[in-house]
Parts: structure tokens; sequence; C-alpha cells
């Protein structure tokens, strides 16, 4: 029945949330177009890049080595994206998560990633974050890109391969070394799912990523209890100042 409802409600007539066109979908065609990615990405951190080479200077001179096997974003942080995202994340609205997904298909490479990867999991919040707010919103963009895939590429998805231990202060004026200390020790598998974990290829999951640090911590965390291979996925990536 929920299926059936669900079917119903993304066919019904809806007004753009950019331009106001209708009848159309939460972003129409015509914003899709206008506002895609476009160029290159560093295949490390998805940061844009000028040119057409796998990795952008701050990955090339990376004094240790990422625990990211490769990181997909599918937008910048920026204008329609991020007024669209708070939304997602902050008013209650994480029917977003669907229209944000087909976008994250869309991107270069979010295809083969998603067919290699073992297991599908997303960014954790601490327990009193997701009470407070109600839903993870990477849970939702998890769940919403196995209903958008095709069947073979839906790897199982584990909600709990990582919990947050504790939340982090505001980090957006921090610089990325003083993130990567404020993220030591947050994360860690869930001791249950650690034996399933242990060996495969864990696709993480997540709506925006800015320096990197949340991801890599994470990654970390999985890596140390014996993940073989982690790599990420994520709707938008912020711009370097």
């Amino acid at each position: 029945m929920l299926t059936s409802w669900r079917a119903l409600w993304n066919s019904l007539p809806g007004t753009c949330q950019v331009c106001g066109a209708w009848p159309s979908s939460a972003v129409c065609e015509a914003c899709a177009q206008r506002f895609q990615d476009q160029g290159p990405r560093c295949t490390a951190c998805a940061v844009r890049l000028p040119v057409e080479v796998p990795l952008c200077g701050a990955c090339l001179t990376r004094p240790a080595p990422s625990a990211l096997l490769a990181c997909v974003a599918a937008v910048d942080y920026a204008y329609p994206w991020d007024s669209l995202i708070a939304r997602f994340k902050f008013r209650q609205e994480p029917g977003w998560a669907g229209p944000f997904a087909r976008r994250m298909l869309q991107a270069p490479q979010a295809g083969p990633l998603l067919a290699l990867c073992d297991i599908v999991a997303p960014v954790p919040l601490t327990p009193a974050r997701l009470a407070e707010r109600g839903y993870n919103q990477a849970w939702e963009l998890v769940k919403a890109l196995r209903r958008a895939s095709r069947p073979a590429a839906r790897a199982p998805a584990l909600a709990e391969a990582l919990v947050r231990l504790t939340e982090t202060p505001d980090q957006h004026s921090l610089p990325r070394e003083q993130r990567l200390r404020n993220l030591q020790g947050v994360f860690a598998t869930h001791p249950l799912h650690a034996p399933r974990l242990h060996g495969r290829h864990v696709l993480l999951v997540d709506d925006v990523t800015t320096t990197g640090a949340t991801l890599q911590a994470a990654a970390q965390a999985l890596r140390k209890a014996g993940v073989a291979r982690v790599s990420a996925l994520v709707f938008a990536r912020t711009p370097p100042r």
C-alpha cells in the first residue's frame, strides 16, 4: 500500500521549487539542465577541476593516504541546491531524497560505484540529533538510491553499519586538519554488524561534503574494523574558498 501511495504521489503534477514552473517535478528539467554538474571532479575528494585529471593538488600532496577509494558528488553546494538541501535537512522535508538521489545516479561513476560495492551505508547521526530531526537525511538518500537504481545495482543497505558516538561542534569555519582532529574517535562500527562488514566494499552516502573530513573519519573507522574498501557518494560538494 505504501509503495502504491508513493507512486501516486510522485505522479501528481507540482511546481518547480526553483523557477515556479507548473506543472513540474520538484526541480523542472530546464532548471536541472541549467544547474547540472559540468566539468571533471577529483576522484578522491570530488572537488571540481578545471581540466580532466584524476586528482586535485590537495589530494596529490596529501601526507597520508586517503581512507577512501573514491568520492563522487552530483552537484556543487551552491544555488539552488544549497537552499533545497537546507529544506531537506532542517525543515522536515525528507521527500527531497528522491529528486536528489536521481540526480546522484546521473553523476559520472555513480553507477559503477553502486554496482561494485557490497554494502551501502549512511553517515550516521548521534541518537540525540536523530531524535531531534526525526530522520537521518543520509539514510533517506540510501533508501531513495536503492528505489531509483536498477535491481542489479541494488547492493544491500545497512542503516547501522556505523554509529556516531559524539556530536562535534560546528566546523564550518575550521580548516581541514582541525576538522579531522575533532572527528577522531567520533565513529565506530556497530558491534553487531562488524562481522558482516569484514572484507567488504562499503559505499558511504551523505548529503554534503565540504573538506571530506567526516567521510575520512567514517572511512577510517570502517577500515579499522576490517572493511577492505570504502568509497563515498554524496549529493553536493562544497567548492573550496
